[in-house]
């Protein structure tokens, strides 16, 4: 019938659900084959068994008998999303992420320190929504694993379905601050993807990093 509304995704009250603009999508995620599932999947269950091998301090053929059939249950009861790796390993930039990820380390130590013992300091904080150019969840991952171990900033909350991260930082003095922190997540972010991103992730950072949280 020609008076019938066209097909497609619905919201709660049966009207059609309204679609993000095309330019929003980010980069498309790598197609996951069943080989590179089970890899994925052999590889995560190597880990747990390593992890529990640790937490008993003692390699022995029971403990990794152990480790294998926990970390199977693991992964058979409380499946996480796969995340795999669709770039390709840069060692100069993998170097440069080394380097720069150190010295970032070194210089926020002491800046934190130094207010540590500073009298009568007392540091403000604040919290800041920094979204990415490059919404994969192995980019989500690293970059935000790489601004918590910087002392001074923490992930707070991470926003997947948006490629929004929520950032604390310490010793903000003004809108400067703010904008610089933003900065600094950013350069991480491009440091991480030209390090282990690929072709058309690299390609992507060169756009403007848009506020999604606006976004339909």
């Amino acid at each position: 019938m020609t008076g019938d509304p066209p097909p497609g995704p619905r919201d709660r009250d049966g009207r059609p659900a309204e679609r993000p603009p095309p330019g929003d999508q980010g980069p498309a995620a790598p197609a996951i084959g069943r080989g590179g599932r089970r890899r994925d999947q052999a590889v995560a269950l190597g880990w747990l068994a390593a992890i529990w091998l640790l937490l008993w301090g003692d390699l022995s053929w029971d403990n990794l008998l152990g480790g294998i059939l926990v970390g199977a249950a693991v992964l058979v009861f409380f499946p996480l999303p796969p995340v795999t790796f669709g770039g390709r390993l840069r060692p100069g930039a993998l170097l440069v992420l080394a380097i720069t990820f150190v010295g970032e380390l070194v210089s926020a130590s002491v800046h934190v320190a130094a207010i540590a013992v500073r009298p009568g300091y007392r540091p403000r904080g604040a919290i800041i929504a920094v979204p990415l150019r490059i919404r994969t969840d192995l980019n989500l991952a690293l970059t935000a694993e790489l601004i918590s171990l910087v002392p001074g900033t923490l992930i707070l909350e991470v926003d997947r379905d948006h490629g929004v991260l929520y950032v604390h930082v310490l010793d903000v003095r003004g809108p400067e601050d703010l904008t610089g922190s933003r900065e600094r997540v950013l350069a991480v972010e491009r440091r991480v993807v030209r390090a282990v991103g690929s072709p058309q992730e690299v390609r992507q950072l060169t756009v403007e990093p848009v506020d999604r949280r606006t976004s339909p």
